[in-house]
Formats: structure tokens, sequence, C-alpha cells
């Protein structure tokens, strides 16, 4: 393992995070379910692609699951030992976790919030690609498995908010739609949203066009309830619509969160995660009040990331580095990002259920432990190439790990 200096280290055993992206659970009663940490959750996938660190036999896990529950190996004992800690802790067993994990807070990308996730300790991120499909999507679905599975998930989003509002259908006028968009996100916000999460990379790649209202308008007036649109024209309504989002989060100070790294899913193009896809959008002079996101440190296009944050209003989370590679790789694309902005990046654990028996708790743990190992890794590979002093390298590893989430989202 690379050497990390003492003194950086004592930094980061004693720095409590804020965990600026996960999949937390909420706690349910006896024959409850959570479906709602995701909009797109990895289920719906019949073929995964994971990477060695994310697969449930990576001894990692084994060390989460001691250190958790008292057990170092899956099977009845460690389930029974998982139930019994949930139960014995009830509502507060989610703040348990993070207490494990040195986390004083986590944004939790959910469909909603639930029982256990208090406001104190978890910051909502709802999902927003559901707006971009208002018409048909056949099509879309028909691409491959997963594209069927995922826009089946976005309809039925896109569904409930409709019928929030009273309503069966998108509306017929466009500027009606974007009335509901705008109140959706309105609502949203006073009901503790911080951010803003799109995932559309699962579903198309992120060159947004910058289409005028008028052809979007069209589009959606001729289609709304009628035949399918062209891939083309359907393209030219999702951008607008995203423009438009991206318009009101600023509007209503709320962060874009961006997923821009590779999926789960075998489907899943890495090319669609390319984030200077994104660099007309970052340029636009309109959208310079809002804030962007680049989840996931944008892996493996991380090079391309840490350009693309010495724009004054884009960052960049690691988050998911911890089972997208291990720390030593992990480390090398961290210091890409420090050494371009140090003050946009931002910790991250991408703390997410997997399998029966790696849950968000694991996946949290191995997180905050080999996030901050990378994170020292590199803040000491930085100090021995003589980049920067010690007392700088502490003070980047208390930036990452927090201040830079409190001046972002204003805490």
């Amino acid at each position: 393992m690379a050497r990390i200096d003492s003194d950086i280290a004592a930094e980061l055993e004693h720095t409590k995070t804020i965990d600026n992206h996960a999949h937390p659970m909420k706690v349910v009663a006896r024959g409850e379910e959570d479906r709602e940490f995701d909009a797109l959750p990895a289920d719906a996938v019949k073929e995964p692609a994971m990477p060695m660190a994310a697969r449930p036999d990576n001894p990692a896990f084994a060390i989460a699951w001691k250190e958790l529950f008292g057990y170092d190996h899956a099977g009845p004992q460690l389930s029974q030992a998982k139930a019994a800690a949930a139960q014995q802790r009830g509502d507060s067993y989610p703040a348990w976790v993070l207490n494990h994990t040195n986390t004083e807070m986590m944004l939790a990308n959910r469909i909603a919030m639930g029982r256990g996730l208090s406001a104190d300790r978890f910051k909502w991120v709802p999902f927003v690609d559901m707006f971009l499909f208002p018409l048909n999507n056949s099509a879309i679905g028909q691409k491959d498995p997963e594209h069927n599975a995922f826009m089946k998930n976005e309809e039925k989003l896109l569904t409930g908010y409709l019928e929030r509002v009273q309503l069966k259908l998108p509306p017929l006028g466009f500027e009606e739609y974007l009335t509901f968009v705008s109140h959706s996100l309105e609502k949203f916000k006073s009901d503790g949203a911080v951010a803003l999460k799109f995932e559309l990379a699962y579903l198309r790649d992120l060159e947004i066009g910058n289409p005028k209202k008028e052809d979007a308008e069209r589009i959606y007036t001729i289609y709304v309830q009628a035949s399918e649109p062209s891939a083309e024209e359907y393209r030219t309504l999702e951008d607008y619509l995203f423009r438009y989002i991206a318009h009101e989060a600023g509007r209503l100070n709320l962060a874009v969160h961006i997923h821009t790294s590779l999926g789960v899913g075998s489907y899943f193009r890495a090319a669609n995660a390319n984030p200077l896809a994104l660099e007309p959008l970052f340029n636009d002079p309109s959208l310079r009040k809002t804030k962007f996101v680049m989840l996931h440190g944008a892996w493996p296009f991380t090079r391309e990331a840490a350009a693309l944050i010495l724009k004054p209003n884009v960052y960049a989370d690691y988050s998911a580095f911890s089972y997208m590679t291990y720390p030593h790789q992990a480390a090398r694309d961290l210091r890409l990002l420090l050494e371009a902005a140090p003050e946009k990046v931002l910790y991250g654990s991408d703390a997410s259920p997997f399998s029966e028996n790696v849950g968000w708790e694991e996946t949290a743990w191995n997180g905050a432990k080999f996030g901050r190992q990378a994170l020292g890794q590199a803040v000491t590979a930085m100090i021995e190439d003589g980049e920067i002093s010690t007392d700088r390298g502490k003070h980047l590893v208390h930036l990452v790990l927090r201040e830079n989430a409190r001046q972002l989202y204003g805490w």
C-alpha cells in the first residue's frame, strides 16, 4: 500500500465527512420493501458488468461486515446480525451507519425520503430525468432490455408526479407542461431537496443541444397525445427540457448532479458518460447561476473532468471510486482533480445496496475507508513531489471531505 503521511492520516481519521452522493435505505417495517433508493435500480439490470472491486467476493466487504456486524463471512449468522442491528436501533439505524463511517451528513439520492432518514443527517437529492420523456417512449425502450426496464421506471415516475396534480396525462399545452415541471421542482425544494439528479447517461449521451423554444414546443404539441416522434425530434425536446430544468435549478439554488462514469449494465455505453460533451452546457452564460456536479469523478474520464472543474460553476465528486477501482488507482485519478481545482472536489461514497449480502451499509463503510485512503495517498504523493506543504495537504483533506460541500450547498 502506498504511504500516507502521518499528519495527513491523523487529519483523515478525525475529519467527519459530508458524503456528496449515496443511496441510503429507509427503515422498513416487517414485510415492507424499499424501492425508492434509485430511479433506475440496478436490479433492473439482468446482465450486470461489475468491476472486481464491486463484486460480492471483494475481501473488503468481509472487513466491513466484521466492523459493522461482527461477522466476516456471508451466511445466516451475518443476516441475523444485520437484522438484529437494524431492529435494535429502529429509526436511528441509518444514523448509526453514518456514525460508524465518521460521516456527519449524507446526500441521499432517492425518489422520496423515508423513515429514519432524518433531515439533520440526510439531505435529499431527487431524480429529474422523467421530466425529459413526456412523449411516446416505445422506440427508446426497444433499444435493449436495460433501456426497456429503465424507461418503464421513468414513465411510472412521471405518471406519479402528474397524478399528484390531478393529471392523468401530460397537459396538451407546452407552457402548461413547463409550469408543471417548475412546480414539481419547487415542491422538491420545499420538501428539503438540495440538488437535482440526472442519470441521463444510462439512456443516451450527454451532448445537450441548445434548441429554440418554438422548435421544442412544436414537437411537444404534435406528439404529446399522438404518434411517436422521430429520434431527432425527441432529442430536440429532451435537450430543451434539460436546459430548462438546469435553469430552474439555478433559480431555486439547487445544484445539478449528473452521472458521468461507467454504468452498471452490460448495455451501458461508456462514451455516453464522457463529460466533455457537457462543455457547451457549462459554457452557457444563461446557466452560470447553476452549479453542476459531475458524479463519480467521471471515471474513467477523470482527466477530462479535471479540465472542466476549472469552470466557475462546475464541481466533481469521487463517489464510487472505492468500487470502480482500488485505492492505488483511485489516488492517481483523484490527484488529477486535486491538481486542477482542489476547492471543487467533493468526497462521496455512492453507498448503495448491491446484493442480498452487500447493502448500503457495507458500501458506505468501504467508501469511507477507501475514499479516505485514496485521498491520503494522493495528498501524500503531492507533498513528496514538492507540490504542496504538509499544512496545505491537511487543508486539502478538510476541503475535500467536508468544507467544499459546505461552500457548494451554503451550509
